[in-house]
This record gives structure tokens, C-alpha cells and sequence, in this order.
């Protein structure tokens, strides 16, 4: 057996208050990873699944006019069905309309997509309205909503609140009801095969931002090169532009989380510096001792080490056995709650981004272990001559 893992079995640290510290500081990095995935996820997905994570639109980006239709089926939709990032392509119609209820009114934008029927759906017009609309107009499923729509001439719907949804974009000035595209199709006058845009939903490995803007520049550049002389002059475009205000929300929460695991590390650090300083100080004849018997100062740093490493690994098990499980808690119960307006989501979301929580444990304890080295700079000051007659 090792001297110094042999001597290291036998010392104690005595750092409870150390290790308790330790644990605190991964519980907090585990919740701040888990937390800020949850949040990238949630509204990554909840944006995907509302508007596409790219779009081709019309080339003068005005895919909310009834003026400005394309086909659904142009000639290189293949070709882009067939990019192995490209998940979905959905055909969908946009239109601006203005909801009225008793002397309440609210400027919104409906969506027309492909919706299956079940036979026993009977509502006709049926919508499906954001919770914000919901609470900011009293509507419920039944209801009835009068909707207005400028354009050449106003037009007049009455449609019917099928169910409410909770709105990833409720806090935002955006306000999107989904209704049937053949009601928005007729609503706009179009044939079968118009669409305002049509947007493609990307699998989850390619939804980072710089995957998002690959696969944008990829269909762009489909759009133009293999477009027929048929073929409306498209665009592609994508959420990342759409909504740039929710990205760069995204990109500051990265930012903090890495801050808090930068001051958690720190935290850990010093209290761990703290603590060997005192087992150091406690230890002095032992380290006098074992100087005499010809042991180097970088194996008795070993010794010290050793033992400091043990709380580590203690306080690093703690903190993440507590993170999981209060994880595992919020996901199912979402106990703690959030304001949707200004947080875009109505409870506080995690995800267990293991990679991320594994990278976060190892280069945590490797910074903790880098720090001490700094108390076993007193190791090399310590005089055994000196020790072992105080003894």
C-alpha cells in the first residue's frame, strides 16, 4: 500500500462544516444547470411546436397579408423534407384579426393549420386560444368569439373557443389562436394549395442556435438554387430573427448560470482552504514528524490531499443526491411558480442536463482541488527540528 494513502486512511479532517459548505455550493451549481436547460428546452420546444424553427416566406417577408400566398408544394420541398435535421414541414396560414367581447377588444394573430377532426368533433370555427387571451377576455371553452378582419373589406367570423392552451409566447405582445386552415384558407379566399408560409419543426440535437442558422442558410439556399420557374421566389427564415428578444433571454441565462458556477467554486474553494489550514495547523508535530523520517514535502501534500479529497467527493455526492431529487419533485409537481410575462413559462422548468451536470461536478472539484494546493505551500515551512522539540 501507498505510505501516504496508508497515513491519509488514518487522519481525520474533523471538516463537517466544510463538507455541509461543499454541499450547498453543487446543490446550487446542479439546480442553476438543471434550471437554465429546463428553460432552454421548455421555450425551445414550446417555440417549435407554435411557429416552425424555420419558415420560408414570401421574399418580401409579408406573410400575414392576404395578398401574399405561396404554393404548398413547391418543387424542392423534397429535397428539404429529406435534410435529416428537418423533423417536419408544415404548411400553415397567418392573419390579423381583432377579437371583440362586450366592450373588451384585443388585437390577436391566427394561425390556420392542418387539424384532424375526430368524427365526434361537431364545433365548426373551432379555435384553440392562448391562457393570456383567455384571462384578458374572460373566454372559456364554448364560448363564443367575434373576430374582425381588415383588409380589402372587414370581414366578420364568429368562431367557437374549443379548448386554451398554455401559450409559450403569452409573454409577449404576440397572441396566437390556432385555428383549422381550411376556415383561414376561405377566410382569405385562397385555393387548396395556398399558404402564407411554410415552417419546419427541426429535431432537438439541432435546435442550438448555430444549428438553427445552418440549417436556415441550407434551405435558403435550396430555395434559391433549386427553384423552378414555377416556383414563388421564397426566403427562409427563423425564429432565432422572429423572436430575438426570447434568444438573447436565453443567452443571459447561460451567462448567469455561468457566474453562479464560477462563485460556487470559489465558495467551495476557500472553505475547503480554510478547513485544511486548520487540519494542517492542528498537525504540525505529525508533519515534523513525518519530515524527520525522510518523507518529501510533496508526498506529505499528498497526505493532506488525500483526506481533503474524501470531503470533496462527500460534499459533491450531497449536494447532487439533493439537487436530483428536488428536481425530480419540480418536474412532476411544479411547485414553484413563475409569472408567464415575464418569464415565458408559468412555473420554474428544469431538465437534467447530464453532460452539463457532469462537467459541472468534474471541473468543480478539480478547481476545488486546484485551490488547495495553496495551503500545502505551509507544509514546505514547517521545520522538524523545531516541531519535534516542542513535542
Amino acid at each position: 500500500m501507498d505510505a501516504s494513502s496508508f497515513i491519509a486512511r488514518r487522519l481525520r479532517f474533523g471538516g463537517k462544516v466544510a463538507m455541509f459548505s461543499i454541499a450547498i455550493s453543487f446543490f446550487i451549481m446542479i439546480i442553476a444547470v438543471s434550471v437554465s436547460s429546463g428553460f432552454r428546452e421548455e421555450i425551445r420546444n414550446g417555440i417549435s411546436s407554435l411557429t416552425g424553427d424555420v419558415q420560408l416566406v414570401p421574399v418580401d417577408l409579408n406573410y400575414i397579408n392576404e395578398s401574399s400566398p405561396i404554393s404548398s408544394e413547391p418543387s424542392f420541398l423534397p429535397e428539404i423534407e429529406s435534410l435529416q435535421e428537418v423533423r417536419q414541414v408544415t404548411p400553415a396560414i397567418y392573419r390579423a384579426g381583432i377579437i371583440k367581447k362586450g366592450e373588451n377588444i384585443h388585437g390577436v394573430l391566427f394561425k390556420g393549420v392542418p387539424v384532424e377532426k375526430q368524427e365526434s368533433d361537431t364545433i365548426k370555427l373551432g379555435v384553440s386560444i392562448p391562457t393570456r387571451l383567455s384571462q384578458l377576455l374572460d373566454l372559456h371553452p364554448g364560448d363564443k368569439m367575434l373576430s374582425y378582419f381588415v383588409g380589402e373589406n372587414v370581414k366578420v367570423r364568429n368562431f367557437v373557443v374549443r379548448d386554451v392552451y398554455e401559450g409559450i409566447m403569452d409573454g409577449t405582445d404576440n397572441i396566437i389562436v390556432l385555428a383549422d386552415i381550411k376556415d383561414i384558407r376561405r377566410l382569405n379566399g385562397w385555393s387548396d394549395d395556398e399558404v402564407s408560409t411554410l415552417e419546419m419543426s427541426l429535431v432537438p440535437s439541432a435546435r442550438s442556435s448555430a444549428g438553427i442558422r445552418r440549417v436556415t442558410d441550407e434551405v435558403g439556399m435550396m430555395a434559391l438554387e433549386e427553384a423552378s420557374d414555377d416556383d414563388d421566389t421564397l426566403v427562409a427564415t427563423s425564429v432565432l430573427s422572429r423572436y430575438p428578444q426570447i434568444f438573447d433571454w436565453l443567452t443571459l441565462i447561460d451567462f448567469n448560470v455561468l457566474i453562479i458556477l464560477i462563485l460556487m467554486t470559489i465558495v467551495a474553494g476557500f472553505n475547503m482552504i480554510s478547513g485544511l489550514l486548520i487540519m494542517l495547523f492542528r498537525n504540525i508535530s505529525t508533519i515534523g514528524t513525518l519530515k524527520s523520517l525522510g518523507m518529501t514535502d510533496r508526498s506529505i501534500a499528498k497526505v493532506f490531499l488525500k483526506v481533503a479529497s474524501v470531503i470533496v467527493l462527500k460534499g459533491l455526492l450531497i449536494g447532487n443526491l439533493a439537487a436530483l431529487l428536488f428536481c425530480f419533485i419540480q418536474k412532476w409537481t411544479h411547485l414553484l411558480k413563475l409569472n408567464p410575462e415575464n418569464y415565458f413559462v408559468s412555473f420554474v422548468p428544469v431538465h437534467l442536463n447530464l453532460p452539463g451536470v457532469i462537467a459541472a461536478d468534474v471541473l468543480s472539484f478539480l478547481a476545488i482541488m486546484v485551490l488547495l494546493l495553496i495551503p500545502c505551500l505551509f507544509i514546505a515551512r514547517v521545520d522538524p527540528a523545531q516541531t519535534v522539540r516542542a513535542q
